[in-house]
């Protein structure tokens, strides 16, 4: 089907057409699964790819909102996402699917490291074959227009992997989740994609969360919160863990097939998510070294945009990590406010999660990554030593992909080393609003005043009761300021003066790279408390708005939305930081 060429799909068996199921017919199903997909109680998983699981539909579903956007994308209707049999759908509940969609969908195993450990404990089984989709249910795989996409159900019940717990999302979490990929795309960041969210009217979770205005680590209460269910859509949901998974499998020899099942994920994954970069015609182990290649590029271009649009992403672990080199996992996410260069909003992060640690991060699971490949190149040496190269040159390719980003965000031609670190110096001295600094900065102002709407510390403006000492730190900090900045303008100058450029055009050139809103929690906060109360009004505003982030927008948008973190909820638990995300 022709999606330009054709009318919007209206109807759930028009989406039904286009299924095409490659993972369930390509790879293998574990042997000891239900045909039914009734199959929803902790077990270990010792073999094959996936798990038929039939999600558990949640009670008397709601809409919430849709991606206009994404339904555009794909040639669906925007009437289409409340009708009933989509939300029924996509609510859960496959019973009553059109062919040739499947009334049963499937969830995956995958090994956990973390900042390149290997783990287990956390597995119930003390095995790793615990660890996999544990409330994320596949439900759909299908071509649209030529581009295969997987439609996942967060929130869609327990699989064997949930490890006792309910397979829930709350609406809180699935309006963080739905609001960040509409953002992160609209951003230019490669993104998972939001498509749909319903809540239940009756249906509810007990979660630890944060009482109002405390300041605690942890969460200190108790809530009872309405299930939901949001659908994410991405090429694959194929991990590194997945990967590391049957590596694992196969360096021990734990069944007969566990080579085999390692080769057909990783050819898997190509087909999937690199059919376009990589030649057919090549056998195995050349794929293997151009899929590690290829992963490379996109893996370290992911992580120099995260940083250059303020975002932490948290909980990097390897099965947190998409092969696609696409951003997967929106739990314990942020993004950076007053810059601190070791931000990170989950408590239970730590600084190797953190912002600026990011890029490291993604160098232990790209380790894990070719870890998993090197199996099948045990006996193809020239393939094992061009594996070696590219594992090594990940963090040349790293930095040459910051140095390229931090020089677009300063609008300059080329990097320089020391006006970038001294600035990273000065915004965390400051601090500064990190996303209000750069849109400010943007604007290639005359001098530092326009870009003091992003300092939260007022330089220079000290009360008189202030010690002295404060006053003239203030005023020594105010005076690097302006030395750092004369520098900069000087190079932006010789910059402009040799490309014969204007500034008004790297000033547009400029937000485009920097944008004017983000997503901030305070921000968010409102409108899941608002949604909880079956107002989604707030909820689809944000929406709106996060989806066009680099443009100006209305006065009222920019009063409203374009402002300092307020002092209030400095250090409040589930605004500045979260234990957990539910």
């Amino acid at each position: 089907m022709n999606i330009k060429e054709s009318l919007p799909i209206t109807g759930l068996g028009a989406l039904a057409s286009l299924a095409d199921y490659s993972l369930m017919d390509a790879l293998n199903c574990d042997p000891d699964a239900t045909a039914n997909g009734i199959d929803h109680s902790p077990r270990q998983v010792f073999s094959g790819h996936y798990v038929p699981v039939r999600p558990t539909p949640i009670e008397n579903p709601e809409y919430v909102t849709h991606s206009k956007q994404f339904f555009k994308e794909l040639g669906l209707a925007d009437s289409l996402a409340t009708s009933n049999d989509f939300m029924q759908v996509f609510s859960g509940d496959l019973s009553q699917a059109p062919e040739p969609m499947r009334r049963v969908g499937w969830a995956t195993g995958y090994a956990l490291s973390i900042f390149g450990t290997e783990y287990i404990h956390q597995c119930p089984f003390q095995t790793g074959n615990g660890y996999g989709d544990g409330r994320a249910v596949s439900v759909f795989e299908g071509l649209f227009n030529g581009q295969r996409f997987e439609m996942q159900l967060k929130g869609g019940g327990r699989t064997p992997y949930c490890r006792g717990a309910d397979g829930r999302a709350v609406l809180r979490s699935s309006v963080r989740e739905f609001l960040a990929q509409e953002h992160m795309h609209s951003l230019g960041v490669p993104s998972s994609r939001s498509l749909s969210l319903y809540v239940s009217k009756s249906e509810t979770v007990n979660r630890p969360w944060y009482s109002q205005g405390t300041l605690s680590k942890d969460p200190d209460m108790m809530v009872s919160e309405s299930v939901a269910i949001s659908t994410r859509v991405a090429p694959s949901f194929i991990r590194v863990g997945q990967l590391e998974l049957f590596a694992r499998r196969a360096r021990k020899n734990e069944h007969p097939n566990a080579l085999q099942e390692l080769e057909k994920i990783v050819l898997h994954a190509i087909d999937r998510e690199y059919a376009d970069q990589i030649d057919s015609s090549l056998n195995t182990p050349k794929k293997v070294v151009a899929l590690a290649q290829a992963f490379s590029d996109r893996l370290t271009s992911l992580v120099a945009s995260w940083i250059r649009v303020g975002f932490c992403q948290g909980n990097f672990n390897s099965d947190n990590c998409a092969v696609g080199g696409f951003t997967l996992d929106y739990g314990p996410f942020g993004y950076i406010e007053a810059f601190d260069p070791y931000y990170q909003s989950w408590t239970g992060g730590g600084q190797h999660f953190s912002f600026l640690n990011q890029p490291v991060a993604a160098l232990r699971n790209f380790e894990t990554f070719c870890s998993a490949l090197r199996p099948l190149l045990n006996k193809h040496d020239e393939e094992l030593l061009a594996l070696d190269d590219v594992q090594r040159g990940f963090s040349i390719m790293m930095q040459t992909k910051l140095e390229k980003m931090w020089a677009s965000k300063l609008g300059l031609s080329a990097f320089d080393s020391a006006l970038v670190n001294e600035l990273i110096t000065l915004m965390t001295q400051t601090p500064v609003d990190y996303t209000i600094f750069f849109r400010e900065l943007s604007g290639i102002p005359d001098d530092i005043t326009a870009l003091k709407k992003s300092f939260y510390q007022q330089m220079g403006q000290s009360s008189r009761a202030a010690h002295s000492r404060q006053a003239s730190d203030n005023d020594d900090l105010e005076g690097a300021w302006t030395q750092w900045f004369s520098k900069w303008k000087g190079l932006l100058n010789a910059d402009l003066s040799n490309s014969k450029g204007s500034v008004e055009a790297l000033s547009k050139q400029m937000k485009l790279i920097n944008p004017k809103y983000t997503l901030r929690e305070w921000l968010v906060a409102p409108a899941y408390q608002q949604a909880a109360q079956g107002n989604y009004s707030l909820l689809r505003e944000l929406q709106e708005i996060m989806t066009q982030p680099y443009a100006e927008q209305s006065k009222e948008t920019s009063e409203k939305y374009y402002s300092l973190k307020p002092l209030e909820v400095f250090d409040v638990g589930g605004v500045s930081h979260y234990s957990c995300s539910s």
